[in-house]
């Protein structure tokens, strides 16, 4: 199985979603799967659409297709499928710290008067 690759299991959960399939109005697309693997391997490198590897074909037809799909709300179909029914696969908890700089928590100033931003001054 390669790296961006997806599992049987995984393609089965959204393969009757997609358009171009077999039996629905109009064309039948050549493969489903590897369009879908093109664009989980574009996002998931960080790669421009012109640094696709030549096995997912014309990254030109990569992107008009990814386009269309967008336009049509194919991928958002597949989203709310795949939220309603989610198996939370890849959830992690982040235990990044992100340290505040002291004036950003409302500390003395030099001046002697604190105040919170969006507070009204009292007199």
């Amino acid at each position: 199985m390669r790296r961006y690759a997806l599992r049987d299991d995984q393609w089965n959960r959204i393969d009757d979603l997609l358009p171009g399939r077999a039996g629905s109005v109009g064309v039948t697309a050549a493969d489903n799967r590897l369009f879908v693997e093109a664009v989980l391997f574009r996002y998931r490198a960080g790669i421009p659409w012109r640094d696709l590897p030549e096995r997912f074909g014309d990254w030109k037809n990569v992107h008009r297709r990814f386009s269309r799909w967008a336009e049509t709300s194919a991928w958002e179909r597949v989203f709310q499928h795949l939220a309603a029914d989610a198996d939370n696969e890849y959830a992690m908890i982040d235990s990044t710290i992100v340290r505040a700089h002291q004036h950003s928590a409302g500390a003395q100033k030099k001046t002697g008067k604190t105040r919170r931003s969006g507070a009204h001054v009292v007199d």
